[in-house]
């Protein structure tokens, strides 16, 4: 590895607006990677990403590939990142600049004093496309700021807080050394990504700063309403996949805060699989929610208890064709207040 940190773009049928997300990082210095994926695109996202590779070809590499969707793009990210750590960065996203160069004087700084970190944490921001409007998502009060922390020292997080790909900065021998493998062809694998490699990640640092520009609001975005309902069960898979890659009850003897903080990641994703399937409402999604729960049973009792019964949830766990009209109903008094899509 010759360089600090490799920024991968996963990119597909994003020539209209990759230069965007790409020209946001290319001042960030001589010591980064910018690898762009082209994901099979049909339009001349290739020929862009090619474009940038001869013009800065110290900084940006590029692979072509056949479609494999995001996830495998991430996964070739972790394959062939050249840097010490790993940030990925969605082709219709942005990084702040300036945000940018105090992140990384900070990782530099940290680096010449021999500080080793496995994770980076970072604040992203919610930004409109249609109005510009922001909504910062901070970490503050979570995380101490400007120290080498570990599990142990964080604070509880609130109902809507939660990790997000945005939010962080892998070290790359981590995520090789952990086995994380984004399945092909499926939607919401960055949950994957924030949830599987977490009890590997002793030594993290906070820096108080709103990095990620999410752009959310565009109707083709995977986490469009109509697109989370038209793939849900894509969202059930990587959910049963997050089921599926550590027992919480070893998790719970080596950290109780990062057990607290997997079983509220995990209780948000269930219930996102549950809000969307009661949106649906017919026979097929209600069996479908009534497997997701028999399958995280058979899993893992304790935690079937605790977000059945007693979690964000369980809210979303009310009986018959009423429960499931006033689970929809919450959701879209909460989605009309915080607009996140």
């Amino acid at each position: 590895m010759d360089k600090l940190i490799t920024f991968t773009i996963p990119s597909y049928n994003s020539a209209a607006f990759m230069h965007n997300c790409i020209d946001s990082i290319l001042g960030a210095g001589d010591d980064i990677e910018i690898l762009i994926v082209n994901d099979g695109s049909k339009d001349d996202t290739g020929a862009v990403a090619d474009s940038y590779k001869e013009k800065y070809p110290d900084i940006v590499s590029v692979i072509q590939q056949e479609n494999g969707g995001h996830g495998e793009g991430v996964n070739q990210g972790i394959r062939n990142a050249k840097g010490k750590y790993l940030k990925i960065v969605d082709s219709d996203d942005r990084l702040d600049p300036d945000e940018l160069k105090r992140v990384l004087d900070v990782i530099r700084q940290n680096e010449a004093q021999g500080i080793d970190v496995e994770m980076y944490l970072c604040n992203y921001v919610y930004v409109r496309v249609d109005t510009g409007d922001r909504r910062p998502m901070s970490y503050g009060g979570i995380f101490p700021e400007g120290c080498v922390f570990c599990w142990e020292d964080t604070k509880a997080f609130g109902p809507s807080k939660y990790l997000m790909m945005h939010s962080v900065i892998y070290k790359v021998e981590l995520l090789r050394s952990c086995g994380l493998e984004m399945p092909k062809h499926t939607f919401y694998v960055d949950n994957l990504y924030m949830y599987q490699p977490l009890p590997f990640v002793e030594r993290m640092y906070y820096i108080n700063s709103d990095l990620y520009l999410y752009y959310v609001g565009n109707e083709e975005q995977s986490v469009n309403e109509k697109n989370v309902l038209k793939r849900i069960d894509q969202h059930i898979l990587v959910t049963r996949l997050i089921i599926d890659s550590h027992d919480l009850n070893k998790v719970k003897l080596r950290s109780r805060k990062l057990y607290r903080y997997m079983l509220h990641n995990l209780s948000m994703l269930i219930t996102i699989c549950n809000v969307f399937l009661d949106i649906k409402g017919d026979r097929e999604s209600v069996e479908k929610q009534k497997e997701l729960w028999r399958y995280l049973k058979e899993k893992d009792i304790r935690a079937y208890k605790k977000l059945r019964y007693a979690s964000l949830s369980a809210l979303t766990n009310f009986p018959g064709d009423m429960g499931r009209k006033a689970t929809v109903g919450i959701y879209r008094i909460v989605n009309k207040i915080y607009k996140p899509n």
